[in-house]
């Protein structure tokens, strides 16, 4: 007889599919309306608050499930109630947005909660056919909520290019996978690491299935080369839901490649890291230079969010604990600004509609300090200017890069922050010196708790990390230890 504490592990993830499951019945019986959606999505923060409680009620130790296709570690934990936050913050600040275009509907928090389903399956991955399952179930909602506004043709058009390139990344890690499954004679993640022995070189086919296989998690990440997608599809996917792709699913596909390449691949970091080195450089550059001729803020975040997902990288090209942890508080830094941001952007908004271009907040400052306040001390801290939490994000990334000898790289990633904050302090400049344009419409208490939220953890983080390092420390020795 099967013990039901035995699958207790699961419970998170068993609460996220009985609640979306209800509510999408819930929906469905209440049918569309004035209010749809609302109450759904309280709903749904309400299961994630839950699943976010059964996560942290879980013993610390390491458990593997179903021959080691499902580990739940320190490292998972982390990760986890970092994209359930980004996921809630998500649901909550879309229902004013599509109430106010008359295109409320319960299936938009229904979806978010599919999503972030896959995406708890995806960190906890242990192998190739459950790090598949839990990324095609992230996928495949994430492709409707990018087109969720049938009506616009933005909207539209970012779905479909996610859903052409998101097909073509994946035939990519599949085949990656077939390769990988077929020199090593496994799927698991620890048998692919004992095929390599330590010192030793892996053949030519396992490598060529890694590279594939990078490949196709690249594309997840929004990492250069694979990174085409990203602006277009932020820049037409309904605002909240361009918030939900900027948070989530980002932090989790960075843990699935961090898994994937620190558990399944320990022994084969020459082959691996030379891959991750290209893939960093390439986007802090490109983060750094492509988005200065923007003036779609949107636009501008894909870019800005394609160079951080560079400087994440650099720590996991140390291959160290060190860069482990320095990933965990990374993203977790990255979170909080990213949501804080895209409150803002769903506060710009006058009488006659959103606007995106960055000219728009001209004179903000003047109009409306406080929320001018909190976009300048959110867009210094993406800018890595000290002592906000941005700067000690890049810190304990590019410190273990130099620890690992990959100086050369921390010190472009220095140079690639300095170019960067060009377009950020333009923002800053166009706010406090401008001649100001009419004010925005007051938004919602929802958005500004947002803003509120975001921008205290920025400065809480400054005087009191100790909790944030020690947590990330402890998760990624679980990680390396599995």
């Amino acid at each position: 007889m099967i013990e039901a504490a035995t699958y207790a592990p699961l419970y998170p993830e068993l609460t996220l599919a009985i609640g979306a499951m209800a509510l999408l019945m819930l929906g469905a019986f209440r049918g569309e309306g004035e209010n749809a959606g609302q109450l759904e999505g309280w709903l749904a923060v309400a299961v994630l608050a839950l699943a976010g409680g059964m996560l942290l009620a879980q013993p610390a130790e390491s458990v593997s499930l179903f021959n080691g296709a499902f580990i739940v570690d320190q490292f998972g934990r982390f990760m986890k109630l970092l994209v359930l936050a980004g996921s809630a913050f998500a649901v909550v600040m879309s229902y004013d947005y599509f109430k106010r275009h008359g295109v409320a509907k319960f299936e938009v928090p229904v979806l978010m909660l599919l999503a972030t389903i896959g995406m708890m399956m995806m960190i906890s991955a242990g192998d190739l056919i459950s790090l598949y399952l839990g990324l095609e179930l992230q996928s495949l909602a994430l492709y409707v909520l990018a087109a969720v506004r049938r009506d616009d043709v933005r909207s539209s058009e970012a779905g479909l290019k996610y859903f052409v390139l998101g097909a073509l990344s994946s035939g990519m890690l599949l085949y990656g996978a077939s390769l990988i499954y077929g020199f090593t004679g496994s799927t698991s993640l620890a048998v692919i690491a004992s095929s390599v022995q330590p010192g030793g070189t892996p053949s030519l086919g396992l490598v060529v299935g890694l590279v594939f296989l990078l490949a196709g998690l690249a594309f997840k990440v929004a990492a250069v080369p694979f990174h085409m997608w990203s602006p277009d599809v932020y820049e037409g996917a309904p605002t909240p839901i361009t918030a939900f792709f900027a948070a989530a699913p980002k932090l989790a596909a960075m843990a699935l490649l961090t898994r994937v390449l620190i558990a399944g691949f320990p022994n084969a970091v020459p082959q691996w890291q030379q891959i991750i080195v290209f893939a960093a450089i390439g986007s802090m550059l490109l983060g750094a230079f492509a988005a200065i001729g923007q003036t779609n803020i949107k636009r501008l975040m894909a870019y800005s969010s394609i160079g951080h997902v560079g400087f994440a990288l650099v720590g996991l090209a140390a291959a160290t604990s060190d860069g482990v942890a320095g990933i965990l508080i990374y993203m977790a830094i990255y979170l909080a600004m990213t949501l804080g941001v895209f409150a803002v952007i769903l506060a710009m908004r006058r009488k006659d509609g959103m606007v995106e271009d960055i000219y728009e907040l001209a004179g903000l400052a003047q109009t409306d300090l406080k929320m001018a306040a909190i976009l300048g001390v959110l867009l210094f801290s993406l800018a890595g200017v000290p002592p906000l939490a941005g700067f000690f994000a890049k810190w304990y990334v590019l410190a273990p890069a130099v620890k690992a000898g990959l100086g050369w790289l921390a010190v472009i990633g220095v140079l690639a922050s300095v170019v960067s904050a060009f377009y950020y302090l333009r923002i800053i400049k166009i706010m406090f010196f401008d001649e100001p344009k009419p004010g925005f419409e007051k938004s919602d208490a929802v958005i500004a708790f947002v803003m509120a939220a975001s921008v205290v953890f920025t400065l809480v983080f400054v005087v009191w990390p100790g909790p944030s390092i020690l947590s990330a420390a402890n998760a990624a020795a679980a990680t390396l230890k599995f």
